[in-house]
């Protein structure tokens, strides 16, 4: 079973569980947990190959899909006897949290993505092509920083890059490799989400600088009547890291406001 931390508000609160992107691990969201379990009963889940979610069964997997990663995520739901949860993701853990809700909505009461990843723009594209092409040749914490670079560029995002760097260097090579290869190939699932509204109530919350997926999002709230928009000024990719208590404000008010 994937690794996972609770912190508890009360018995009879509701579920919020966060998941971390790709590269990164549940510690991104230690900026999160005081705000959130005031309110609601919190719940961290380690992906696979992730933070403390390394065991060698892993190891028979030659390539990752999203509905078993999304599987192991409700293991741990039902483990823990959670019925249904609030979702918070960060970067790729949106496209997790958006295929469990297409594949158990019953199980979603509402989802906040942020720094969202609902469509690769052409440099995103052409990064992925980049670096299919040289996963094998060039050590992954060369190519990660390099995406790093891209996707955080600026002096004030500094703090979520090197996080996300740091995060990384727990991963191995055959891991990067197999995320990233899972990442690669990801352009037929989004284009299904960006064509289908949930019908579950969404938050989009981005960084204005977010300049790779930003657009897209942008696209998408103008034609899901389910999901709406916030858009954090000064601010990159990783907004829970780059404004946490304006993140944290946003948040908790879109919950509470069920």
């Amino acid at each position: 079973m994937l690794h996972y931390t609770t912190h508890l508000s009360t018995p009879d609160a509701e579920w919020v569980t966060f998941i971390h992107g790709a590269g990164g691990s549940s510690g991104i969201w230690f900026k999160q947990i005081r705000a959130f379990q005031k309110h609601f009963n919190v719940l961290l889940i380690d992906l696979r190959g992730h933070g403390k979610s390394k065991k060698p069964i892993y190891e028979q997997f030659k390539q990752y899909q999203f509905d078993n990663i999304g599987d192991e995520v409700i293991e741990v739901l039902n483990h823990l006897h959670i019925k249904n949860t609030h979702w918070v993701g960060i970067s790729l853990g949106t496209i997790v949290i958006r295929e469990i809700t297409e594949r158990f909505p019953e199980r979603t009461l509402t989802m906040i993505m942020g720094g969202a990843i609902m469509k690769l723009n052409l440099r995103g594209q052409v990064l992925m092509r980049l670096g299919s092409m040289l996963k094998s040749v060039v050590p992954y914490l060369v190519l990660y920083r390099f995406f790093a670079h891209i996707i955080m560029p600026k002096k004030s995002h500094r703090e979520s890059r090197n996080l996300f760097i740091n995060e990384a260097k727990k991963l191995y090579q055959q891991e990067f490799k197999r995320w990233f290869t899972l990442v690669a190939e990801v352009n037929p699932l989004l284009k299904y989400f960006r064509f289908k509204d949930s019908g579950i109530r969404t938050l989009y919350i981005m960084g204005a600088e977010d300049h790779m997926f930003l657009p897209s999002i942008s696209k998408i709230v103008q034609d899901h009547t389910s999901s709406r928009l916030v858009v954090i000024p000064s601010c990159g990719h990783v907004v829970n890291v780059e404004q946490p208590q304006r993140f944290n404000e946003i948040a908790v008010d879109f919950l509470k406001g069920r």
